[in-house]
């Protein structure tokens, strides 16, 4: 009776209507799960997109941000800043033009102090810098009273963009002029263009700077006001630009979600924004992550598995209602429903583990890279100080031979004591024989703790000590050719903070260069002086040899760069990548021969 009842047209009807209503919400349920965990995971995947190439952008500007600052300690730039001269003028156009061409820097240019450019990378050129007055440019007044600046415009003359990097040279009587590397990126920007997801970076004001769409180039992300953007017009910073607004509108509804229209695109597109901060620059780094094809593909996924709940969830109602004779059929559907959803299901979860692999391959692909990197590196140090001590063996051999020898003729000699009877004297002799095996010992210790490789790990030692170590390995050289060594490192010890054998190596290469510099000089000397400041010890070697070539003066510290026949062109290399893990310097200069300046932290 009650089922008959079931079977009557309006109960039919309402549960149709009740049935479609049950549907409705789960769908508008599943979308809604679906679209947050959509952008969940976009969200997370945009904010790692833009950490990478915020660490691309950033490494393109810190290679060059040191360009300004070694080139304002060339003696070239200096004497053409203060005696000019054509010739002076035609040598630093070419060295500015090579230089800008290694370092693939955008230009690398010269002004005098009236702000007037007077030598340029890109002198040959049709848009030529020389000659050009940039006094008007924000950062030539801000050079002039800071010393240097950073500031992104719009090129003048060569009518591209870029970051310009100043440093000022100042004379006895004030700034001569200053060094200006323009750092452009093409690179990156191209790099960013082979990606779906569109990557701008704006500054604090929100105008955006560089882009891998070129026509959202100098616009706005905010709205600026009317005073600042005439002010920003004015100085022709981003040349006629007009600042408009970026076609980007935040969608409220949803954290992260924007709405924008790309170039050449007649509607809109939504994308998950991630963004990061680019260090030690006021600028950030925007990743927009399409989401059309992502949502589409996941919101399907769960709408049709929830529709197939649903589905199965009333197929059981209708079990119910349909009694025995629909019993046998409606077992049949319900497997058969049943199977369809562990299938999609199944197809789903091996889709999901097989992103899960992929990506954590790449991290271990990473984490394995990173650590072969570091691996060669140790290595690389490791293979440095056994070429070392191959060059020093014959020294160490010698210390360790005199030694040897004064200990056999004491020896015999107490022999012959103890037989005559004179123990007094046998026992002096032994005595000094104890003091000779001391020496050994400590040069053999010397040499062991050389050749092992350690950590980088810092902790106070002495200078001294260090110096002396070094000494120790490279003496027997100084004397076998006869050079004049004068040491002197202040009354009192001096400690500093770095690792006693890596410290070591460093004065090892350094020595060893002096000694083949001054290897055929007839009054050939080497002098180490150490002079401590309140929170550095400054350490110079100086040499009288040749010294540097001025052709490899601006290359000493990359890789395989000799002026030795048989020289790999690493020992320098490997010395200054030491120091610098101690936050110590190392800088070189030819003053009537070389001379070495080491810098390290001091520790009170």
């Amino acid at each position: 009776m009650g089922i008959a009842r079931w079977h009557s047209m309006p109960c039919r009807l309402l549960l149709f209507a009740l049935a479609a209503i049950l549907i409705l919400g789960f769908d508008g349920a599943a979308r809604y799960v679906a679209q947050r965990s959509v952008l969940s995971e976009l969200g997370a995947a945009a904010k790692i997109a833009a950490s990478l190439r915020v660490a691309m952008l950033r490494n393109e500007i810190e290679k060059q941000r040191t360009l300004p600052i070694v080139l304002a300690q060339d003696p070239d730039v200096r004497a053409t800043l203060e005696r000019g001269g054509s010739v002076r003028l035609a040598a630093l156009n070419a060295k500015l033009e090579a230089l800008a061409a290694a370092t693939r820097a955008g230009a690398i240019y010269l002004l005098d102090a009236n702000g007037i450019a007077i030598a340029a990378s890109n002198y040959r050129m049709p848009t030529s810098f020389v000659g050009t007055n940039y006094a008007f440019r924000p950062y030539f007044k801000r050079t002039l009273e800071e010393g240097s600046a950073e500031h992104f415009a719009f090129g003048t003359v060569s009518h591209k963009p870029g970051l310009y990097l100043t440093q000022r040279l100042d004379g006895p009587t004030g700034p001569l002029g200053m060094l200006i590397v323009k750092a452009e990126f093409d690179a990156v920007e191209a790099e960013w263009r082979h990606g779906t997801a569109p990557t701008f970076v704006s500054d604090e004001r929100g105008i955006i700077l560089v882009t891998s769409e070129p026509s959202w180039r100098f616009r706005t992300k905010t709205p600026i006001p009317v005073e600042r953007r005439a002010e920003i017009l004015a100085n022709l910073q981003f040349g006629d630009a007009k600042l408009d607004l970026l076609p980007l509108h935040t969608n409220t509804g949803s954290i992260g979600l924007v709405e924008a229209t790309l170039p050449g695109e007649y509607r809109p597109r939504y994308f998950v924004e991630g963004g990061s901060k680019v260090s030690s620059i006021d600028w950030t780094l925007h990743v927009l992550t399409p989401t059309e094809t992502t949502m589409k593909l996941t919101v399907t996924a769960w709408r049709s598995l929830t529709l197939l709940l649903v589905t199965v969830a009333l197929g059981v109602v209708g079990l119910w209602l349909s009694r025995q004779h629909r019993l046998v059929e409606e077992r049949k559907q319900h497997a058969t429903a049943r199977r369809e959803l562990e299938n999609m299901v199944e197809h789903r979860t091996k889709e999901l583990r097989h992103i899960n692999e992929r990506l954590t391959a790449e991290v271990e692909k990473r984490e394995h890279a990173q650590i072969a990197v570091h691996n060669l590196q140790d290595e690389l140090v490791q293979a440095s100080k056994l070429a070392v001590l191959g060059q020093i063996a014959a020294s160490v051999a010698h210390e360790v031979n005199q030694p040897v020898a004064a200990i056999r003729t004491f020896a015999e000699n107490s022999q012959v004591l103890l037989i005559r009877g004179d123990t007094g004297t046998a026992r002096i002799n032994l005595s000094t024989i104890a003091g000779l095996t001391e020496r050994i010992g400590t040069i053999m210790d010397e040499l062991r703790a050389f050749s092992r490789k350690t950590t980088s790990e810092k902790e106070p030692i002495s200078l001294r000590e260090t110096i002396d170590g070094a000494l120790l390995l490279v003496g027997h050289r100084l004397k076998q050719q006869t050079i004049n060594l004068f040491v002197d490192l202040a009354d009192a010890d001096i400690v500093v903070a770095a690792e006693r054998i890596r410290l070591e190596q460093v004065f090892v290469n350094l020595l060893q260069n002096a000694i083949e510099a001054v290897s055929n000089q007839p009054d050939g000397s080497i002098q180490i002086l150490a002079r401590p400041t309140a929170e550095n010890v400054i350490v110079t070697i100086a040499d009288n040899g040749p010294g540097f070539p001025d052709a490899v003066m601006t290359a000493l510290f990359m890789p395989f760069t000799t002026t030795k026949p048989d020289g790999v062109g690493l020992g320098l290399l490997i010395s200054h990548d030491i120091l610098n893990e101690f936050n110590g310097t190392l800088a070189v200069e030819n003053c009537d021969g070389a001379t070495l300046t080491i810098t390290l932290p001091r520790v009170n």
